[in-house]
């Protein structure tokens, strides 16, 4: 070892404190570097591997009825490579323990063999068997919420007809990695569930023998998507087709994808804010340590070292604060992403998890610090290298005493003489205070972003549920029947109001773009299910023309007042133009309403109804369930209650983990700012405050002026922080500005409150340590006379 790396090893020792935050906050940028990107990895390539391994479909069609010629014409398609024609229904399921009607969705299967599309992971049990009616595989994430295992039974209304399914086996597919439905929002594993039962016997229960309602297809790589859907359609719709649709636009996998893209985007956020604190921190302590290091670096030049090895000495320095950082940060970006990926798995249903942490994550998180902490130190180590030795051996000039500009302005007699001295140091280094400040104001906004996400989605909540959606349960008939049926709703025991929807698959064009999607008709004048704009005001329905969400009009690049293509796709299947008459609030999916007369007309039909929202009594809601379960024609219930709860249980766990992580690494921002900040101030103004001291000023005295300082600068930094955490949320509400959902901007005051008091808690703690070090202070040794 040479005289330079014992004199390196001595530096870092006689630093240890001040090292050690500024490697916690390089460990903590690296932590959540290696952490994301490792999630990312996983997530992505536990997907890629699943949709690879089971066959994951590339295009789905679902008609009303067709015989299995079409699945042949289809086959012969150019770029089509496998056809697998299925029996789909949904139906309602009484489940034991469970009041209210759940919903389960029944897929064919071969009785023997595997499909050769979409095919099914066995968790437990075993396949079904030939000649074994009744028995079924049960989705994994619908059996965990009910506890069931195989040998469980579940009664399904099918076709009118109370039929006992027998689990057997609990299975994953591809096509349900998140389980919900095209008429939720969320989803709600309880109350949904997916089933899978022979194709003979779901031939005979739905009137499908030689026929089929669902198809999906298997592409060509060198296939064109849009042209293969293109050609379903015309092959399918006169079959009551309703819009074939590729595998990026189907439910689960967009809900995945869109999460996958929203992660990708906010990757590199945090952890640049982290090592940009980091060199920031190492340029502070290096530049000090440089001009407390002037005599020994006019020594070492004396002694014939080059400038270049006394540059590289104190590069080395910083590195090895890197280099420390980077490993614990590894270390620790490992647990949290394998533990992030484990949270993910929860909510996301693959076979297994391949947790994904390559070496080479490894070295990118080192060498992006690495080369942070270089160009932040770079102007510190110029000064060291370019110091001539005969200047270096002379003691550092004083700074120039100048009168502050409160003192200029006149304002002095009215500040104790411990406050001019705070205002006099923070006016004499004015860019060193900013920084700090600075510095401390990005622990207020990762604190800000950690919590805004609770606060936009309790406010979705409050939205989605309490403002818009103000009936107690939904039911949705199996097909569009006359208003007529509304009369019966009422009878029901228990309802109190009904209030009909009619809701009508579409393609929706606004020039060259368009979307797949439902036009809901709702009646004018509807107030449990009611439209509001961007201000929450109430939206009413015009007699005709179209209101559109935000988010389908800013896709499909329209406004009030233009005019967009509709063709339906079910029945007489017209097309029709239609006034874009409105915009209003949602924060899922891509949602279009009309009234609901003006609906009907638009398909070509009566008064037709397809569902209807109801207010029922509380108190004879079990009776009401009972009746709903034995009709026939209702072909699911959705209770309001129940989704909001299913809603609360699906975030509540991710959001108190992302939380958890915000409110740990601003920590360690903000007392790895404010105690270097501190430590600096004392290594520098140790002669002045030990000279107070021997004047006679005690020690709470000389700690106000120094600790003073740090306070001022946390007051600013607190409304500084607020500003740019407003900033990263806007940033963050855009990442998450998706098809599937929306996250609006809204951030509480409670959230301010609490980013300011755990950025003033972990001040206060780093303001005690640096506390001790005055109480230690050698009055003796820092008042000798440097020669």
């Amino acid at each position: 070892m040479t005289s330079l790396d014992k004199k390196l090893f001595r530096d870092l020792w006689l630093m240890r404190g001040q090292a050690a935050a500024i490697a916690l906050v390089i460990a903590s940028g690296v932590a959540t570097f290696v952490m994301s990107l490792s999630t990312l990895d996983s997530l992505t390539g536990s997907r890629d591997t699943y949709y690879e391994r089971y066959r994951f479909a590339h295009v789905f069609a679902h008609v009303k009825r067709a015989p299995l010629s079409v699945a042949q014409r289809l086959g012969e398609l150019p770029g089509v490579a496998r056809v697998e024609t299925r029996i789909v229904e949904e139906v309602n399921l009484d489940v034991p323990g469970l009041s209210e009607p759940a919903v389960g969705r029944l897929i064919s299967i071969p009785e023997s063999g595997r499909p050769t599309m979409n095919d099914l992971y066995l968790r437990r049990g075993r396949y079904i068997e030939p000649d074994r009616p009744g028995e079924a595989l049960a989705s994994e994430a619908f059996a965990n919420a009910h506890g069931f295992e195989p040998g469980d039974t579940v009664t399904a209304v099918i076709n009118g007809r109370r039929q006992v399914l027998t689990i057997v086996g609990i299975a994953l597919s591809p096509e349900y990695i998140l389980q919900v439905r095209a008429a939720g929002a969320w989803p709600d594993d309880k109350r949904f569930g997916v089933f899978w039962m022979g194709r003979k016997e779901l031939e005979a229960a739905f009137d499908m023998e030689g026929a089929f309602n669902d198809v999906t297809l298997s592409l060509l790589p060198e296939a064109s998507v849009e042209e293969v859907i293109r050609q379903a359609d015309l092959l399918t719709a006169a079959y009551g087709g309703i819009g074939a649709y590729k595998r990026e636009d189907q439910l689960s996998n967009r809900f995945l994808t869109e999460e996958i893209q929203g992660l990708r985007g906010l990757i590199f956020v945090v952890p640049v804010i982290f090592f940009g604190v980091a060199g920031f921190l190492l340029n502070v302590v290096l530049t000090r340590l440089i001009s407390t290091q002037r005599a020994e670096i006019g020594t070492l030049k004396a002694f014939g070292y080059t400038r270049v090895e006394v540059g590289l000495h104190y590069l080395k320095l910083a590195l090895l604060v890197v280099m420390a950082g980077s490993i614990v940060g590894t270390l620790v970006g490992a647990r949290l992403g394998r533990g992030l990926t484990a949270l993910y798995a929860r909510f996301y249903r693959f076979p297994e998890y391949q947790f994904s942490l390559e070496a080479g994550l490894m070295t990118l998180g080192f060498l992006v610090s690495a080369v942070v902490a270089t160009l932040g130190v770079m102007g510190a180590v110029r000064r060291a290298a370019g110091l001539p030795p005969a200047e270096a051996m002379r003691p550092e000039p004083p700074a120039n005493f100048r009168p502050t500009l409160i003192e200029r302005w006149g304002f002095q007699r009215w500040l104790s003489q411990s406050a001019r001295m705070i205002l006099r140091n923070l006016e004499r280094r004015p860019f060193k205070a900013m920084f700090s400040a600075f510095g401390m104001s990005l622990a207020v906004a990762i604190l800000v972003v950690g919590s805004f996400q609770e606060d936009a989605l309790q406010y979705m909540m409050d939205f989605q549920f309490r403002k818009t959606q103000r009936e107690d349960l939904t039911v949705a008939f199996v097909e569009a029947l006359a208003a007529d049926a509304l009369h019966e709703l009422r009878h029901l025991p228990g309802v109190m109001r009904v209030e009909g929807f009619r809701s009508a698959p579409v393609t929706l064009r606004g020039g060259h773009r368009y979307r797949r999607t439902a036009i809901m008709g709702v009646e004018n004048g509807a107030t449990l299910s009611r439209l509001l704009d961007a201000n929450e005001s109430e939206v009413v329905l015009p007699p005709d023309g179209i209101v559109l969400s935000r988010k389908l009009a800013e896709v499909l690049g329209v406004r009030a007042g233009d005019d967009v293509t509709a063709e339906v796709l079910e029945g007489k299947r017209p097309v029709r133009q239609v006034r874009v008459m409105g915009i209003v609030t949602q924060y899922s999916g891509l949602s279009a309403y009309m009234d609901r007369r003006a609906l009907n007309r638009l398909v070509s039909e009566g008064d037709n109804v397809s569902g209807a929202h109801l207010a029922v009594d509380a108190a004879r809601q079990d009776e009401l369930y009972r009746r709903l379960k034995q009709t026939p024609l209702v072909a699911s219930v959705t209770v309001k209650v129940a989704a909001l709860r299913s809603f609360e249980e699906t975030i509540a766990e991710n959001l108190k983990q992302m939380r958890m992580f915000n409110i740990m690494f601003a920590c360690v921002i903000a007392f790895g700012v404010v105690y270097n900040s501190a430590r600096i101030s004392l290594s520098e103004r140790s002669r002045e405050l030990a000279t107070l001291r021997v004047v006679g000023f005690r020690r709470s005295e000389i700690s106000v002026i120094l600790l003073g300082e740090l306070a001022i600068l946390v007051a600013v930094a607190i409304p500084v922080g607020f500003g740019f955490g407003y900033g990263l949320s806007a940033w963050v509400s855009l990442a998450f500005d998706t098809e599937v959902y929306q996250i609006p901007l809204i951030i509480e005051r409670g959230t301010y409150g609490f980013a300011a008091t755990v950025t003033i808690v972990a001040a206060v703690l780093s303001g005690l340590a640096v506390r001790r070090k005055l109480d230690h202070l050698d009055l003796i040794a820092v008042l000798k006379t440097r020669e």
